[in-house]
């Protein structure tokens, strides 16, 4: 078990600001899809993000840390790249879910190496609770990400990427 409470301090903030980036991330996607149930998948993701932060900030409290309260620099500056990507491809809702599960894959890879750490084992639980949720909501964005491919390949409009 880890007894450097600095590390697991860090661990847990890097897991914030990941977060806040990911309910950043589906709100402003949000805002932007056209298709109204994809629209409401985004938020519910957003609130559960801010839910699983919350718990985390919880736990940096409790061991006696300073929990992160907002995402990071290079979560802000790939909410920035998408939108101006989308405002070139047109806001197309295939090309919010490619930048969203980008944002995804990067979430998973956070949590992996979180869980990759020596942490105590009540911390470790809540991480891997929230690791298979986020990988879910991973899957749920591929498989959409999927779906608007086909759609848009049926109806005929070329996709760049």
């Amino acid at each position: 078990m880890a007894n450097n409470t600095d590390e697991i301090r860090s661990t847990l903030n890097d897991l914030i600001q990941t977060l806040k980036d990911g309910e950043e991330g589906f709100h402003a996607g949000a805002a932007k899809l056209k298709e109204h149930n994809m629209r409401s998948q985004f938020e519910t993701f957003a609130l559960q993000r801010a839910r699983f932060a919350a718990e985390l900030q919880s736990e940096v409290s409790r061991i006696g840390g300073k929990p992160e309260t907002s995402g990071s620099t290079a979560g802000a500056l790939h909410r920035g790249w998408m939108d101006i990507k989308n405002a070139v491809s047109g806001n197309d809702d295939h090309g919010i879910l490619v930048e969203a599960e980008r944002g995804e894959d990067a979430a998973v890879k956070n949590y992996r190496d979180a869980l990759s750490k020596d942490l105590p084992s009540d911390i470790r639980d809540v991480i891997d609770r929230q690791y298979r949720e986020v990988l879910s909501a991973h899957n749920t964005i591929r498989a959409l990400r999927d779906r608007e491919s086909t759609t848009s390949t049926v109806t005929g409009t070329p996709r760049a990427y």
